[in-house]
């Protein structure tokens, strides 16, 4: 069986030739003799990869030399506990706006370290519309604000950064990080698991200013971001597989363009996919227009059985895991990075036909 396009929210697929370049050096590294996941994490070779990967990263998002750049393991659930166990400590709060899954997950684990509230909440509404910056009721006293960038599962994505009053903003951008360019300066804290845009899953990287964070000496070694700058990433053995893999996406975002050109790729392809569910009589959005995420498009038929009739016929055609999330159902479409023109204009000409046969 040849390649198939994968629309999984993730672990996605990632680029055809970075897969094809670790292939390349998988029993030969440079002249090692060995793979990279077999290398020492201490040794010269493997220390050249890490120190580059952080290099290109820095260059590609254009990260300030007083930010710092932490390589961890656990993805991005992790970093909803160590979030709030670094910085709540300032003010003992801490706001939240909850907008999907994820945001209402990492609000439950910053409850557990202080008072952490909702500073805005859409599930009243489906989470289908991202709240306007007059709808967030800040605390000025929060020690930070958190938010989710971009929501997988009901497929929104905020369309501004919001305007905190001089809070640090903490931001989960696990499925759009480098999706486009970024302004680094805006936030205290950015976090990602890298299985969406940057990666295979088991590497989270977290971009944080250093100075908002809270001493505290009681948090366990690996949950100390203070402990972990100081260690460079390495109190343990990193996922050095992962950060490697993440140097070889980075070198193809930077081929393709950089940021700016990934940016209007990722324009180009969602446009095609929201332009047939928009003349569409079968399938419908609840998402708001000015909501609508470009890295994960969510919709239905309204039936259940046409939905699975339409994503086993998809697969059956090469074009997989468009199951919606157990949380919403219907379909849920993934367009990271990765995913080429190609495979949104083979799944738009595809939403026609099931259509015309079942309408």
């Amino acid at each position: 069986m040849g390649r198939v396009y994968n629309f999984s929210a993730g672990p996605a697929m990632m680029p055809e030739a970075v897969l094809k370049r670790a292939a390349d050096e998988m029993l030969d590294y440079g002249g090692s003799g060995m793979n990279v996941m077999e290398m020492s994490h201490r040794g010269k070779t493997y220390d050249a990869i890490f120190q580059g990967v952080e290099a290109k990263l820095r260059a590609l998002l254009d990260i300030p030399e007083h930010y710092k750049v932490l390589f961890l393991q656990g993805g991005a659930t992790l970093q909803f506990s160590m979030t709030a166990m670094n910085l709540i400590g300032r003010t003992g709060k801490a706001d939240y706006a909850v907008t999907g899954q994820f945001s209402a997950a990492a609000l439950k684990e910053g409850a557990r370290f202080g008072q952490a509230r909702a500073c805005a909440d859409t599930a009243g509404i489906g989470h289908t519309k991202i709240p306007a910056q007059d709808e967030l009721i800040l605390d000025p006293e929060a020690s930070y604000v958190h938010y989710c960038m971009n929501n997988t599962v009901f497929g929104t994505v905020w369309p501004y950064i919001p305007e905190t009053g001089g809070v640090p903003l903490v931001c989960d951008m696990s499925s759009c990080i480098l999706s486009e360019p970024l302004d680094v300066t805006r936030f205290g804290v950015l976090y990602a698991g890298a299985q969406k845009n940057m990666g295979p899953a088991g590497l989270a990287v977290v971009i944080l200013r250093e100075d908002i964070l809270c001493p505290v000496s009681v948090l366990p070694g690996y949950m100390n971001y203070a402990v972990q700058i100081k260690a460079g990433s390495m109190l343990n053995t990193p996922p050095t597989y992962g950060v490697y893999l993440l140097g070889l996406v980075l070198d193809w975002v930077s081929e393709c363009g950089g940021l700016t050109a990934m940016k209007a790729h990722n324009e180009r392809k969602a446009a095609v996919i929201y332009d047939a569910l928009d003349r569409s009589e079968l399938f419908v959005s609840k998402v708001d227009r000015g909501s609508r995420s470009k890295m994960n498009v969510v919709f239905s038929t309204g039936d259940a059985g046409k939905d699975e009739a339409f994503v086993k016929a998809a697969a059956a055609r090469g074009m997989v895991s468009l199951k919606g999330h157990r949380a919403t159902g219907g379909i849920r479409v993934s367009i990271y990075n990765a995913m080429p023109m190609e495979g949104v204009e083979a799944l738009a000409a595809f939403m026609r036909e099931f259509e015309a046969e079942n309408v």
